[in-house]
């Protein structure tokens, strides 16, 4: 009786903390905006904040004139621009690895990776590199104290976040100012002259708080999450070589990758990447299984019946996407890593609506989704093709899910080098071969 009596007070107990996680999580994802945005906004802002909306303006009516600016910044064609610069981005990336002695973090390293790809592809800024090293330290600090309990004292992670967060505006804005004077050159529209074309367009000259604010959430919009999907796509391609070398084989079939191994000369395209069906399988179940975020919040815009339960007008309700995905019914073995089941011949994902949602669902789903699935795209092929990659330790890292899904070590590989056959070339081999005679 008495051991009973422990598991009941045991239980109570767990489920009473369970109580207080997720009402402190509603509480600091409300105030989360706040640090966000609203901490060091300029009052003269004229972008509206529709009400719901916590505070952050780029989340508006679906009428509204930016939501036309974000379709124009992540169409077909934006994309296409923006493909030639991202490939650039990662090839140089993995070159700096594969030239380390050691082996990299590479949830840390994916996070350089994808604010790099913010900075130079998606706001064409011309950041020296040292600056944007230090830009990235600032951000990274801006980013950890996001979740902090909003009590504003000296010294707290709140505090931190926005001493953080003015930081980044400074720089952001010196970038923007240089941006504007240097107009010459350019043969793209990024992501920040679009935005700034359509303001004008629609008789609403930015300032240059706004375009900061823009700037600035842009950069988060782009950062986290790739990061975290980046890393998961290197793990599973190590933990499943047959999976590797079966995209090697479609990039083989493609012209992309020679039979001898080494890459073909040019850039991609759209047009490319479309054609590559096991690549589109192999990211659609990298997100299918280690979706970066849980969930989202909606409010309830009808009164509505679920399971029998009468779901009220205006209520907020979470979705789970983890939990969705692992009990869709249409997904067979939802534990392993197959992207054969998206293939034609089985096509798991077409059997229903809402069964798979990475990206959200309805009028409400990631706007960047195109442009992140485009980058995870690129960066499978460039590691198919130019890169030879082992894990560093003995066994894989545990996965954690806070605040975005990552493995608790950063996940530790030694990148290798490729020679015309696709042989790795060791640390000593790469410095003869550098060496100047």
């Amino acid at each position: 009786m008495l051991f009973e009596g422990l598991e009941l007070v045991s239980a109570l107990a767990t489920l009473a903390a369970c109580l207080v996680s997720v009402t402190l999580l509603l509480a600091v994802s409300q105030q989360l905006w706040q640090l966000r945005w609203a901490a060091t906004r300029d009052k003269s802002c004229k972008l509206p904040i529709p009400k719901g909306s916590m505070g952050f303006p780029l989340i508006g009516e679906t009428g509204h004139w930016l939501l036309q600016v974000f379709s124009k910044i992540f169409s077909h064609e934006a994309l296409e621009s923006y493909l030639p610069k991202i490939q650039l981005v990662i090839q140089d990336t993995l070159r700096a690895w594969s030239s380390h002695p050691e082996a990299i973090n590479v949830y840390q390293e994916a996070q350089k990776l994808t604010f790099r790809m913010a900075i130079r592809v998606l706001l064409g800024f011309s950041i020296p590199e040292e600056d944007l090293g230090h830009l990235f330290e600032v951000y990274q600090q801006f980013v950890e104290n996001v979740f902090s309990l909003p009590v504003d004292l000296p010294f707290s992670g709140y505090r931190r976040g926005i001493q953080a967060r003015q930081t980044l505006q400074k720089g952001l804005e010196k970038a923007i100012r240089e941006k504007l004077q240097c107009t010459q050159g350019k043969d793209y529209s990024d992501a920040l002259d679009i935005l700034i074309e359509s303001s004008k367009e629609h008789g609403e000259e930015m300032t240059m708080q706004e375009l900061k604010d823009g700037t600035l959430e842009l950069i988060f919009a782009a950062y986290a999450t790739t990061a975290s999907a980046s890393t998961s796509l290197i793990m599973q391609l190590l933990k499943h070589p047959a999976v590797l070398e079966k995209l090697r084989e479609e990039l083989r079939a493609q012209g992309i990758l020679h039979s001898g191994g080494c890459p073909c000369e040019g850039t991609l395209r759209l047009s490319t990447l479309s054609g590559l069906h096991y690549l589109d399988c192999v990211i659609k179940e990298v997100m299918r299984l280690f979706t970066p975020v849980s969930g989202g919040y909606r409010t309830v815009l009808q009164t509505f019946e679920l399971d029998g339960f009468q779901i009220p007008k205006g209520w907020s309700v979470m979705y789970s996407i983890r939990d969705t995905h692992d009990t869709a019914p249409v997904f067979k073995d939802v534990n392993v890593f197959d992207p054969d089941r998206f293939g034609q011949a089985r096509s798991e994902d077409k059997d229903g609506r809402f069964h798979y949602l990475p990206f959200g669902g309805g009028v409400r789903t990631c706007l960047g989704k195109h442009l992140a699935k485009l980058f995870l795209k690129v960066l499978a092929v460039e590691l198919a093709s130019t890169s030879r990659f082992e894990l560093a330790t003995r066994t894989f890292p545990r996965i954690t899910l806070v605040p975005v899904l990552h493995p608790v070590d950063g996940l530790s590989v030694k990148f290798f080098g490729l020679d015309s056959n696709q042989n790795k070339i060791l640390p000593e081999t790469e410095a003869m071969l550098s060496a100047t005679v």
